[in-house]
């Protein structure tokens, strides 16, 4: 999410958008089957194990948004908790940059701050791209295919290639190989939320709708197929989580209990009915279009809990209907937060807990904030200056990273 809603907005969704047609904008309704794996839908082998005993840990941090002279508190606050959680795993959830880089280096640089963290502990991570991350395109040349590809070239990294056909940049399914056994036994779930609504659609514009994006029918179908395909393999369905950037509908509709009614009657209701903990210091901002997401979560089963960064200073997590909808409060100190003396308050990474001892896998989930590790909340700018190093790319990666 962004305070000024007059950023540069390009995107190719953008572009294929202003045709002013549902099928230009790739809107296509799934048609498989529940439970039978769709032509081409195939599934992939784990990518990541449980402990020898049965834990798993995943840290997701949020909105490090910020250019190549990325705050340091940022970096510091990702060290800590990577040294204090020691996760298996590391997901950036979307707007890992802002729009303030204007050379293809001077991104690289940008991303480069916030995955050494990862890198220099060798712990796997991925991204999920959000709003801001390719507002600088126009000038720097790096769209996402660009930062995709000089992410992958990290020997840590292992975020999908990008599908042919299919909107939006690295949706990915990962698997975590059981300690038990050669399967898997949870799986982890990225996609693209996107980035602006069209400018319209069918002649008419989106003035007076939230601006942002969504996910479309064809991700949501991926999905599925994707279930579908898993559960086909491997004889039933693999319990997951999924990470998206921006919220979905039903956040909102969680935390007052109500389509339309937003009192603090309702929300009270709604803390019991939903079991929420957490700040809600911001309106949720999904896109104008209810993309079906969640109704497909409801149909397979399989994911546990969707969880989404966008808005920096919410933190809570409820149950809804039998998924878990929460936010990870914003990481990066070089992004808006509260306002005032309280401005970085929350700074924090979100940590879920795995344990194949547990009936359900996944255990619980929690926030853990900068103040937790003694950081300077101070609300002013501490830039790292000059930008630290690239790094030369590693013995079977392709390329190297910072080379252009």
């Amino acid at each position: 999410m962004t305070e000024n809603t007059n950023s540069v907005k390009f995107s190719r969704r953008t572009a294929l958008a202003t045709a002013g047609t549902l099928g230009a904008l790739g809107i296509t309704m799934a048609t498989a089957a529940a439970g039978n794996a769709a032509p081409g839908a195939k599934a992939p082998k784990p990518t990541l194990a449980f402990r020898p005993d049965g834990s798993f840990k995943i840290v997701q941090f949020n909105d490090t948004q910020d250019d190549e002279q990325t705050d340091r508190r940022t970096v510091e606050l990702m060290e800590k908790t990577l040294d204090s959680e020691k996760p298996d795993f590391v997901v950036i959830n979307g707007d890992v940059i802002n729009g303030g880089c204007d050379t293809e280096l001077e991104v690289q640089q940008a991303l480069n701050h916030v995955v050494l963290p990862m890198e220099s502990r060798q712990i796997p991570w991925a991204v999920t791209f959000g709003n801001h991350d390719e507002d600088s395109a126009a000038r720097s040349g790096m769209t996402e295919a660009k930062m995709l590809a000089f992410l992958q070239s990290y020997e840590f990294n292992i975020n999908s290639e990008n599908i042919e056909g299919l909107t939006g940049t690295s949706n990915s399914q990962l698997l975590i190989k059981s300690a038990k056994s050669k399967d898997p036994a949870f799986g982890i779930w990225l996609i693209d939320t996107g980035r602006y609504a069209p400018e319209n659609i069918a002649g008419q514009n989106f003035e007076g709708y939230p601006d942002w994006d969504w996910v479309r029918m064809d991700q949501v179908g991926w999905y599925r197929k994707q279930s579908q395909a898993v559960e086909s393999k491997y004889g039933r369905k693999i319990p997951s989580l999924m990470w998206g950037h921006i919220a979905l509908h039903e956040h909102r509709n969680m935390w007052f209990a109500s389509l339309d009614s937003r009192t603090d009657a309702d929300h009270a209701r709604a803390v019991a009915k939903h079991a929420i903990v957490g700040e809600r210091n911001e309106d949720e901002c999904p896109g104008p279009i209810n993309s079906g997401l969640f109704s497909a979560f409801l149909e397979r089963g399989d994911v546990l809990g969707y969880f989404v960064g966008h808005d920096h200073v919410n933190s809570y997590a409820g149950n809804y209907y039998g998924v878990q909808l929460g936010y990870a409060p914003g990481s990066g100190f070089g992004a808006y937060g509260l306002d005032g003396a309280e401005r970085n308050r929350l700074r924090g990474a979100r940590v879920f807990e795995l344990d194949e001892n547990h009936p359900d896998i996944y255990k619980d989930t929690r926030v853990v904030f900068a103040k937790d590790f003694g950081i300077d909340l101070t609300a002013d700018r501490q830039s790292i200056t000059p930008p630290l190093p690239i790094p030369e790319a590693k013995p079977g990666k392709p390329g190297k990273p910072g080379k252009k």
